[in-house]
């Protein structure tokens, strides 16, 4: 007894595939100066200073708020750096990726935008470990609190970008 292969299907033609595409939209169009401008005017890209200062904004607050629940400033100061530890090491990155040479060619932004990813990860993790020694009394929750309210506020700094539609 043989065992046949079954045939294969999956091989990249030359054709387009005539159910791909809507009725009367077999090929790209690419955008007129018009569209384009209009496009952007729309949907206008973030600046990674307006989420690093929302970051902040929202630390501190966390941070504060953190003190008057308590009544302990030792708690603000642990929130204040939780939150300290996610937009230090964001402000390093969008100095980086808002320099010249992460603009030069897209080969040169994706080794940036990796480069800055790791320097931000390492910046993070050593400030985390020099937390004990930096902050006393540290209260861990409370910085665990800053930290995570500080990541999560990206969908607050998209609801900030200004649409105009």
């Amino acid at each position: 007894m043989t065992i046949e292969p079954l045939p294969r299907n999956d091989r990249w033609d030359d054709q387009e595939d005539e159910t791909a595409w809507p009725a009367g939209r077999k090929t790209f169009k690419p955008l007129t100066r018009e569209e384009a401008e209009s496009l952007r005017r729309k949907d206008p890209p973030i600046s990674p200073w307006r989420v690093v200062l929302v970051q902040a904004l929202v630390g501190a607050g966390v941070a504060l708020l953190a003190a008057l629940i308590t009544g302990l400033p030792s708690v603000g100061f642990s929130a204040l750096y939780g939150g300290a530890t996610v937009v230090v090491p964001g402000a390093l990155m969008a100095r980086g990726m808002t320099s010249r040479f992460s603009s030069m060619s897209p080969g040169s932004s994706a080794v940036s935008f990796m480069l800055w990813e790791m320097v931000k990860i390492a910046v993070s993790i050593a400030m985390l470990m020099l937390a004990p020694k930096l902050v006393q009394p540290l209260s861990w929750p409370a910085l665990l609190v800053g930290l995570v309210v500080g990541m999560k506020v990206y969908w607050l700094a998209l609801l900030w970008r200004g649409r105009t539609r």
